[in-house]
C-alpha cells in the first residue's frame, strides 16, 4: 500500500502504491497503512521532512467512493474524521511534509496535497489537478472547502469547486494551487531540496498561525459579501437548485471560512454527509459507475480478440463526415475521407484542419502534434483510395437510395469482409444491410454532433449483425476515445427516438396554448441544456418534417398522429421556418444580436388564458423520455439499463442530477411514477400510457436498480 523510505540525509518518502486498485485512492486500508507511515516519521527523530508522492503513474484520484458508505451515515462520518484526523497530523507534526505530484491529483488527493506545507508538480500538460467532486454530486469532503479558500482566496476557490475544474500543472501554479513546476525527472530533487531548505522554517500551516487572515478578503468584508451575493444568484440562475452539492459548498465556505480551521472542518464534514445522502449524490455516484463500466466497454462480445485499426474510410466529407475523420486522425489512425467532388472533400479536410488550429491556439497539442494528424487525413473523389481500409464508415444523406449506391461502390474496392457502419440517425439499419452482401459484418455506429465534443456513440445492431462486428465496433469507438452504447434495430433507435419526446411534447404544449417562454423556462428548470423549441430550431424543423414524412410513408395506417405534426408542417410549408440554420424558426437569429422567440408564435399558437403550473409542464416534459425508454426496454430496443442512463445522459443532455432516464422513475418511486402517468395519459393523451413493464414492475414493488423505496 505504500513504500516507506528515509535517506542519508534524513528525509523520509512515502510513496503510495495502492496495488489492488488501478489508480491510487483513499479507503481504510490505504489510510491504515499511509497512518502507520506517518507514525514513522513524526516520531523518528532523524528525520527531517517528508516528501509525498506516488509510485503509480498517477499521484491519487481521490476516495473510494465505495468506501463512503451505501447511505450508511455513521461509516461516511467514521471514514471522514479519519481523513481529517490524518491530514491534521500531517499539518501539525511540528515537521515539513512537501507533495510531489507526478501525475493527477483529483479530489482527495489533491486534499492530501493541500494539507502538505508545500506543493511542487511535475511540468506536464497531461496531468490533472483540481477537486471535481462536484461533477459526482458530492463537495470536497477532506478539508477542500476549507484550505484551499485559505490559501488562494475565497473569488479563486469557489469557481474551482463549483464547477469542478481539472487544471494543468502550469495553469494550477498560476491560480496559486501549487507552488513549483518542475521538469518532471527534477521533481523528487526539488522536493527533497524544499524540505532541507525553506522546509526546516516553513512548516507552520498559514491558518495555524496566529493573526491568519483569508487572502481577497474575509467573509463579512465588502468583497467576502459581493462574493457570496452575486455568487448564490448565478449559482441559482444556472443550476435552478437542482444540485445540492453546489449549494453546500457555498454554505461550506460561508460557514466555515468564518471561523478557525478545525471547526471549519467540522461544518464541513456535516455538509457532506448532507449531500451524500441526497438522491441527486446517489444518481450521480452511480452514473459515474455506469459511465465508467460503458467506456471500458461494458457488453462486449467475450472471447472475440480484440482489433486494432491502422486506415479507415469515411463516405461523406459533410460536417459529420469529417467530424469523424478529425477524431479518427487524433487517435492514430489513417482516414480516406471520401465525397463525390474533390472539392467537397478538400472542404471536409479543411474543417479537421480548423479543428486542429483551435487545439493548437489553446495549448492542448502542439503543432508538430497537429500537423501530423492532419497527414492522417487523405480527402479524395475515388473510391479505388478505399483500398486497404479495415473499417468504412458511410456517413452521407439520410437517403436510402443514396446510402446503398456508396455501400456497394465501397465495397466492391474493399470486399465484403470489412466492418462496414453507416452514421444514420433514423433509418433502420437491418434495411440498409441490404447494400451489402455481408450483412453479419454490417453495423450502425450514430455519432452526435459535433462529433469533436461529443462523447457517446450509439452502435446498432442489425438483425443479421454478428457478436464479432459487434465486438469490432466497440473496439473502433473506444479506440477513438469515446463511450459506446449498444442498442437492436428499430425505426430511431434509442437514443433519437426518445430525445424526439421531449421536443415533441414541447411542441404539443405550445399547440395547446401553452405560453413559449412557460415552456422554455420549464425545460431549462428541469435540467435540459435548452428548453424543447430552441432544441427544434437547433435540428432543424425540416429534418423533423422529413423525418415524420418518410415515417407515415413507411408506416401508412399504422403512423399515429402527433400534436405537434401540423405544425411542424405549417412551420416548413407555410412560413418556411425551418430553424436556426435559416435565421428563423420558433426563434429568431438576428446576425446583429441574440436569438429571442419568434413573436408571429402568439398567432400561431394563442396563448391559453389559463396557464397550466410549472411543475406540470416540467413532470410532461420529462416523464415522457423515461416512458418511452420503458418502451424501448420493453421492445428490446436497449436492453441494459446502463446504456439507457448514459445514453440519455451522454447523448441529449439528459441531466445528470436525475442520473438518467431510468434513475429518475426510481427516484420518483415506480409506484407514484406509474400512477403520475396514468394521470397524465388520461389528460393529455395515450403516449403517456405506461408500458406493461413498468406496471409490472409497480406491481411487484421493484425499480430499475432495487427494491422500490
Amino acid at each position: 500500500m505504500m513504500d516507506y523510505d528515509v535517506d542519508g540525509d534524513g528525509v523520509a518518502t512515502i510513496s503510495w502504491n495502492v496495488s489492488n486498485r488501478p489508480m491510487n485512492v483513499l479507503n481504510g486500508e490505504s489510510m491504515a497503512a499511509y497512518s502507520a507511515c506517518l507514525d514513522k516519521a513524526i516520531s523518528d527523530d532523524n528525520v527531517k521532512g517528508v516528501i509525498v508522492t506516488s509510485a503509480h503513474r498517477e499521484f491519487m484520484v481521490g476516495a473510494d467512493l465505495s468506501a463512503l458508505g451505501d447511505g450508511d451515515q455513521a461509516m461516511l462520518e467514521g471514514f471522514m474524521a479519519m481523513v481529517h484526523g490524518m491530514f491534521r497530523r500531517m499539518e501539525k507534526a511540528g515537521k515539513p511534509f512537501v507533495a510531489a505530484i507526478n501525475g493527477h491529483a483529483l479530489g482527495g488527493g489533491y486534499e492530501l496535497c493541500l494539507a502538505c506545507h508545500h506543493r511542487i508538480a511535475a511540468d506536464d500538460p497531461k496531468i490533472k489537478i483540481g477537486l471535481p467532486e462536484a461533477k459526482i454530486g458530492l463537495l470536497p469532503g477532506g478539508g477542500g472547502t476549507q484550505r484551499l479558500p485559505r490559501m488562494i482566496g475565497m473569488q479563486q476557490a469557489l469557481p474551482l469547486m463549483l464547477e469542478g475544474r481539472e487544471l494543468a500543472p502550469k495553469a494550477a501554479l498560476n491560480m496559486g494551487m501549487v507552488d513549483q513546476v518542475v521538469p518532471a525527472d527534477q521533481l523528487l530533487a526539488e522536493a527533497k531540496a524544499w524540505v532541507l531548505g525553506d522546509g526546516q522554517k516553513n512548516f507552520v500551516q498559514p491558518w495555524d498561525k496566529k493573526g491568519f487572515k483569508l487572502p481577497g478578503g474575509a467573509v463579512q468584508s465588502p468583497t467576502g459579501q459581493q462574493t457570496f451575493a452575486a455568487g448564490n444568484a448565478m449559482l441559482h440562475q444556472r443550476t435552478y437548485g437542482n444540485y445540492p452539492a453546489q449549494q453546500n459548498i457555498m454554505s461550506c465556505v460561508f460557514e466555515g471560512c468564518q471561523v478557525d480551521i478545525d471547526t471549519g472542518l467540522t461544518i464541513e464534514i456535516r455538509y457532506l454527509i448532507a449531500t451524500a445522502m441526497t438522491p441527486e449524490a446517489k444518481n450521480m455516484i452511480r452514473l459515474f459507475f455506469a459511465i465508467t463500466e460503458a467506456g471500458k466497454g461494458a457488453g462486449r462480445p467475450k472471447d472475440i480478440p480484440a482489433t486494432k485499426y491502422t486506415k479507415i474510410g469515411v463516405l461523406g466529407a459533410g460536417m459529420m463526415g469529417a467530424g469523424i475523420a478529425y477524431v479518427t486522425a487524433m487517435a492514430g489512425m489513417d482516414v480516406v475521407l471520401l465525397d463525390m467532388q474533390q472539392a467537397s472533400a478538400d472542404k471536409g479536410k479543411a474543417h479537421a484542419e480548423d479543428l486542429l488550429k483551435k487545439q493548437v491556439s489553446r495549448r492542448r497539442m502542439d503543432k508538430d502534434a497537429a500537423d501530423v494528424s492532419l497527414a492522417r487525413i487523405h480527402a479524395t473523389a475515388d473510391f479505388a483510395d478505399l483500398a486497404g481500409c479495415e473499417l468504412v464508415i458511410e456517413a452521407v444523406f439520410e437517403d436510402r437510395a443514396v446510402k446503398a449506391e456508396v455501400t456497394k461502390k465501397a465495397l466492391a474496392v474493399t470486399g465484403d469482409g470489412i466492418l462496414f457502419a453507416s452514421n444514420t440517425s433514423t433509418l433502420p439499419i437491418t434495411g440498409l444491410a441490404k447494400a451489402s452482401s455481408r450483412p453479419d459484418n454490417f453495423i450502425g455506429l450514430h455519432f452526435f454532433s459535433p462529433v469533436d465534443r461529443m462523447p457517446l456513440v450509439e452502435i446498432i445492431r442489425g438483425e443479421a449483425t454478428s457478436d464479432e462486428t459487434l465486438a469490432r465496433a466497440m473496439d473502433y469507438v473506444m479506440a477513438i476515445r469515446k463511450t459506446p452504447i449498444v442498442v437492436n434495430d428499430s425505426r430511431g433507435f434509442y437514443t433519437s427516438r426518445v430525445f424526439a419526446t421531449y421536443v415533441r411534447e414541447g411542441l404539443a404544449l405550445l399547440v395547446e396554448g401553452v405560453a413559449p417562454a412557460l415552456i422554455e423556462n420549464a425545460g431549462r428548470m428541469a435540467g435540459m441544456p435548452v428548453g424543447p423549441l430552441v432544441m427544434a430550431d437547433e435540428v432543424s424543423i425540416d429534418l423533423m418534417y422529413k423525418v415524420g414524412a418518410q415515417t407515415r410513408k413507411d408506416l401508412g395506417d399504422d403512423y399515429v398522429e402527433m400534436p405537434g405534426d401540423d405544425l411542424v408542417r405549417h412551420m416548413v410549408e407555410d412560413l418556411g421556418r425551418i430553424g436556426k440554420k435559416a435565421g428563423k424558426g420558433f426563434y429568431d437569429y438576428p446576425e446583429d444580436g441574440s436569438k429571442r422567440l419568434w413573436p408571429g408564435l402568439k398567432q400561431e399558437c394563442p396563448p391559453a388564458a389559463e396557464q397550466p403550473d410549472v411543475e406540470d409542464v416540467k413532470k410532461r416534459l420529462m416523464y415522457i423520455q423515461s416512458v418511452e425508454t420503458a418502451r424501448c426496454m420493453e421492445e428490446g430496443v436497449i436492453t441494459e439499463k446502463r446504456d439507457a442512463d448514459v445514453g440519455s445522459i451522454m447523448g441529449w443532455g439528459f441531466p445528470p442530477f436525475r442520473g438518467g432516464v431510468l434513475s429518475l422513475v426510481d427516484t420518483i418511486g415506480i409506484q407514484n411514477f406509474v400512477a403520475e402517468c396514468d394521470r397524465l395519459a388520461q389528460a393529455h393523451g395515450a403516449r403517456f400510457n405506461p408500458p406493461k413493464l413498468l406496471r409490472d414492475m409497480a406491481a411487484k414493488g421493484e425499480g430499475f436498480y432495487g427494491k422500490a423505496a
